[in-house]
């Protein structure tokens, strides 16, 4: 009886400490990449305001229309999960990037194709960011908000 006892207090323990969850979809959390707390590793990049000046007007349009197009086709391709621009700041940050990539080359290979980037309008900094793995199940939901495209 006494075994018995010690069973069933160490069961209650153990189940204490493990915090199952009842929605866990494996299929759905295999499918994203996720670890077990439904994380993975990402590229965070940090667009800051560069060294180079562009005083034509009409060049900065066709320089921001390459930025553009850059974001839209690394998104369409799941390479850029997340982009946006920042308020203007102190730091002269300019905006982000949140990228699905294998290694750092990978995402300076991605952001050598911006012009904006490639010229010096922006440069850029990368860092490793552990994230949730389903950030990229809102892009399907983005596209049926969005009224005008860029």
């Amino acid at each position: 009886m006494k075994l018995k006892l010690k069973f069933i207090l160490l069961l209650m323990i153990a189940c204490c400490f493990s915090k199952a969850n009842a929605q866990y979809n494996k299929a759905l959390a295999d499918s994203l990449g996720a670890d077990e707390y439904g994380m993975k590793m990402y590229y965070f990049v940090i667009l800051k305001t560069g060294k180079a000046e562009v005083k034509d007007d009409a060049t900065m349009k066709i320089l921001f229309r390459g930025h553009m197009d850059n974001i839209i086709r690394l998104s369409n391709e799941g390479k850029l999960i997340v982009a946006g621009p920042l308020e203007e700041n102190p730091n002269k940050y300019r905006g982000i990037f949140i990228f699905k990539a294998n290694s750092k080359e990978e995402v300076e290979e991605y952001l050598k194709a911006d012009p904006a980037i490639s010229t010096g309008i922006f440069e850029s900094e990368i860092y490793n960011w552990y994230g949730s793995a389903a950030l990229p199940a809102y892009l399907p939901f983005h596209q049926q908000i969005e009224m005008k495209k860029h």
